[in-house]
């Protein structure tokens, strides 16, 4: 589990493919300290398990499923990314709960200054976008931000001076692909509501379809 709090700039050193799946080396420090062969940490958002650890990086495994999901198969050596340790039982929740497992990919349409800060302003699915609320959280590329406005088709995040400097986002430009991780309490109430959605597990007989009701709530001593 990870919060969005980005702890270190990293660059990719190497990615290489083989087949539908690969290997991705990345040039850090800070995030290599306490650091062991077998821990997570996340990559422009993307949990990835250390299987190599270097004086200077760390090495990751990358499986099929995650280039199709995010935009990591695009990286070249030299691409500024994203890093976070896995957080520890003891640390603080200083942005939401972020699982570091991708829902999909957004672009970025257009970032325009106002003030001291930068609207950042992505296009994404329809499939992201539904969980997307005004004032709620998601994640670009690993970092927690707060949704600022939702249109058709797009959605908007304001970035502060700290974010800009600590992070990679405002080193993208526009048509640059980006990994979106929506808040994991929304897709668990998603998949609450659509209790006997396609997908779901089997709705159990004479409930019916009606998913999440005052009556279900009722039955179980909601």
């Amino acid at each position: 589990m990870f919060t969005g709090i980005i702890e270190e700039l990293g660059q990719i050193r190497r990615v290489a493919l083989s087949g539908d799946s690969g290997q991705i080396a990345i040039r850090a420090r800070k995030v290599l300290e306490g650091t062991q062969i077998g821990d997570s940490i996340a990559v422009n958002g993307i949990c990835l398990t250390v299987v190599s650890l270097q004086p200077d990086g760390f090495t990751a495994d990358v499986m099929a499923e995650t280039f199709r999901r995010s935009s990591l198969g695009q990286g070249r050596p030299g691409d500024w990314v994203n890093l976070e340790r896995a957080m520890s039982a003891m640390g603080r929740f200083g942005g939401h709960l972020v699982s570091g497992h991708i829902d999909g990919t957004g672009v970025i349409r257009s970032c325009r200054r106002e003030g001291n800060a930068v609207w950042v302003t992505v296009e994404a699915q329809e499939e992201v976008l539904r969980l997307i609320v005004e004032k709620g959280s998601i994640a670009i590329d690993g970092i927690s931000l707060t949704v600022a406005a939702v249109g058709e088709g797009w959605f908007q995040v304001s970035v502060i001076p700290h974010t800009g400097e600590e992070t990679a986002l405002l080193k993208k430009k526009q048509g640059d692909r980006v990994n979106l991780e929506n808040d994991i309490i929304g897709k668990y109430v998603e998949r609450l509501l659509g209790f006997s959605g396609a997908g779901s597990r089997a709705v159990p007989e004479g409930r019916g379809s009606k998913g999440l009701t005052m009556e279900f709530l009722e039955e179980h001593g909601i």
